[in-house]
């Protein structure tokens, strides 16, 4: 649609219209509508190359900036907590790992007296 002025006047009624910042864009789909609402802000300083390259991805990305950051950072803050939501063994780390757990708890009684005191909370 390069080269074709989309003008606010000139929008079908019936379509659903977004702007990403630049230009205007008509969404094709009702999947793509977004339901959420964006309402805290995320202030981030970069160089002039770092943001050069980040709007350059946007653009090729075909999304806004803030779609763009939020998608983004949201898949790194996931592979950063990865390793702290599920755990990935091999055949022989998850025999040793079995292993560990198929053992009988030792009786420490030092524990055990502590859990059969009374609870400084209960009145």
């Amino acid at each position: 649609m390069m080269g074709n002025k989309i003008s606010p006047n000139s929008l079908d009624s019936n379509r659903l219209w977004t702007y990403n910042g630049r230009t205007m864009a008509e969404r094709t789909s009702p999947a793509q509508t977004d339901t959420r609402r964006r309402s805290r802000r995320l202030d981030i300083r970069t160089t002039p190359q770092e943001r050069e390259l980040i709007d350059r991805a946007v653009a090729a990305s075909g999304t806004d900036l803030t779609e763009f950051i939020v998608t983004n950072a949201c898949v790194a803050a996931q592979r950063v907590l990865a390793d702290r939501d599920h755990l990935e063994l091999d055949s022989t780390a998850l025999a040793a790992w079995e292993s560990l757990n198929a053992r009988p708890a030792r009786d420490l009684p030092g524990l055990r007296r502590f859990m059969q005191r009374t609870s400084p909370f209960t009145e």
